[in-house]
């Protein structure tokens, strides 16, 4: 199984390349990310401040979604990723600039910049990967990209906070903006085929809706693919203000050094999402077992959530649940993206994917909003906040079982067209 990992990245010089680059911008991405949390901190001390952090890491990606899934399917996607690299570096050297709370509104806009160009970025990635490897490869070639993102998060939140308090924000901003020409630089190398619909001359904003809505249309008129795009939102659900809600903890944990205690628990969050998606594929190669899956792993996950929320906290014990609960959404996430790739054709592939992020990033944005209000407004403590959100977790997953299962077994006896 690992001779697969290790076979792709040698053989298929393409991918290769393309995920050096995912690698590179990631690394850098992690760091970035601990660097901000500590600087609202820092500046505010407010829950609702850092949750305006992570909400305006998501809601821009749900708001540019369908535009970026339509530049996906229209437009070159190399030149795409190349060109969001490079306005990338540019955007996170302006981060250098925060030093006072009343900046704080030019850090959520810069923010949200970055994230509308990576919505472009990751949209035109996950569309590509079939396009450079074979029906065999692509199961591999998704566990391999899920788990380098969670390593790196492992790795790069780890040393994110390390370096954040020995180095200074300032260092890693511009860490991060070295990355994405790196990035650029490896995706300029690589070839990327498509079938890709070019926009005709003097194309409009209407025709541009029109093809928008016509990707919806293909998804919703195709339940198996419907069904698929909801299950990375399905565990947003509870799943985004529990993430929120590591970065408090952590913080609580380690009061004396707040981002090395931020960097331990996305570290052991990226450790699980790594490890499971590679178990997942070992032990449950059968994709017909796939969607019963989905909603199974965002179960687990709430229950060891729920398990955090009752015991006593101590750093590395909680961290290594941290671990535990982030190894099912790890399978749930890669597992959802093959199913989608394999079942949606290229032409329409990127907007498909791109309302996956949609769903996804909304999903996403109102779960960690209403975590900070109800922690700061709403007179909730952290604890008991876990345990709602687990609980939201652990319901979501079992409707998921109720409703997606049986439909699941009814097209396999009975399949529908498309």
């Amino acid at each position: 199984m690992q001779n697969d990992y290790f076979k792709l990245i040698r053989t298929n010089r393409n991918y290769r390349l393309v995920w050096s680059s995912a690698t590179a911008s990631f690394f850098g991405d992690w760091f970035n990310t601990i660097a901000l949390y500590v600087i609202v901190q820092e500046l505010t001390g407010s829950p609702l401040a850092l949750g305006t952090v992570f909400i305006t890491k998501m809601l821009p990606f749900a708001i540019a979604s369908p535009l970026a899934g339509l530049l996906t399917d229209r437009f070159n996607r190399r030149r795409l990723m190349i060109g969001t690299d490079l306005l990338r570096a540019v955007v996170v050297l302006g981060f250098l600039a925060i030093d006072r709370p009343g900046e704080l509104p030019l850090l959520y806009a810069l923010i949200s910049l970055q994230v509308l160009l990576s919505a472009v970025f990751i949209t035109a990635r996950v569309a590509s990967l079939p396009n450079i490897t074979t029906a065999e490869e692509l199961p591999v070639a998704n566990a391999l990209s899920a788990a380098t993102w969670s390593v790196i998060l492992a790795v790069g939140a780890a040393l994110g906070g390390f370096a954040t308090e020995a180095l200074g924000t300032a260092a890693v901003f511009v860490l991060d903006s070295v990355t994405f020409l790196i990035s650029a630089g490896l995706i300029f190398r690589a070839v990327i085929p498509q079938e890709t619909d070019a926009m005709e001359p003097g194309s409009t904003v209407g025709g541009a809706l029109r093809d928008i809505v016509a990707g919806w249309r293909h998804m919703l008129e195709r339940p198996r693919i419907a069904r698929i795009a909801f299950a990375k939102a399905l565990w947003a659900a509870g799943g985004g203000g529990l993430v929120f809600m590591l970065a408090i903890l952590g913080e609580r944990l380690v009061p004396a050094a707040p981002a090395v205690g931020i960097g331990v628990l996305y570290s052991l969050r990226g450790l699980g999402t790594g490890v499971g998606p590679i178990a997942g594929r070992h032990f449950l190669p059968d994709e017909r077992r796939w969607p019963a899956l989905l909603g199974g792993t965002v179960v687990v996950c709430g229950l060891v959530y729920l398990a955090i929320g009752l015991l006593p906290w101590g750093l590395w014990w909680i961290a290594l649940l941290v671990g535990l609960a982030h190894a099912p959404s790890g399978i749930n996430w890669v597992f959802s993206t093959i199913l989608l790739q394999r079942r949606t054709e290229d032409r329409f592939r990127g907007r498909v994917v791109a309302t996956q992020w949609l769903l996804l990033a909304t999903t996403d944005s109102l779960s960690i909003l209403t975590a900070a209000l109800l922690l700061e407004v709403g007179g909730l403590d952290l604890r008991t906040g876990i345990l709602i959100f687990a609980a939201v977790e652990i319901v979501g997953g079992l409707l998921w079982l109720a409703w997606v299962v049986p439909a699941e077994r009814r097209a396999a006896v009975a399949p529908l067209p498309g």
